[in-house]
């Protein structure tokens, strides 16, 4: 798994880009085919003050891409935020991939 954790208009300290790589693990955990993440991880300087912090991504996996964002006053709420919608983005690609359809039941003559 490629991983890329960049920032636009604030440095990414290790602490944070611990914490980022701590968080996406449980998407591996539950798919492991991701073959490629990107983060982006935003301060905006003129947005309103409680939605100040951005974080987004786009992961490629085995099928199809995802992408999810989220804002919040506190940037290490919104990676949760984001880490919870793509968790669940996920899941959902996951079951859409196995198969569901049963064999058609034999009729008895």
């Amino acid at each position: 798994m490629n991983l890329t954790i960049s920032g636009h208009h604030l440095e990414v300290t290790p602490a944070l880009r611990t914490y980022v790589t701590g968080k996406l693990d449980r998407i591996t955990r539950h798919f492991d085919q991701v073959v490629d993440v990107k983060v982006l991880l935003t301060v905006e300087k003129q947005k309103e003050k409680e939605k100040r912090q951005r974080a987004e991504c786009n992961i490629h996996v085995k099928g199809s891409d995802l992408f999810a964002e989220s804002a919040h006053e506190d940037l290490y709420a919104a990676v949760d935020e984001l880490v919870d919608k793509l968790d669940r983005q996920v899941v959902r690609h996951k079951t859409k991939l196995t198969d569901h359809h049963h064999e058609a039941a034999k009729r008895m003559m």
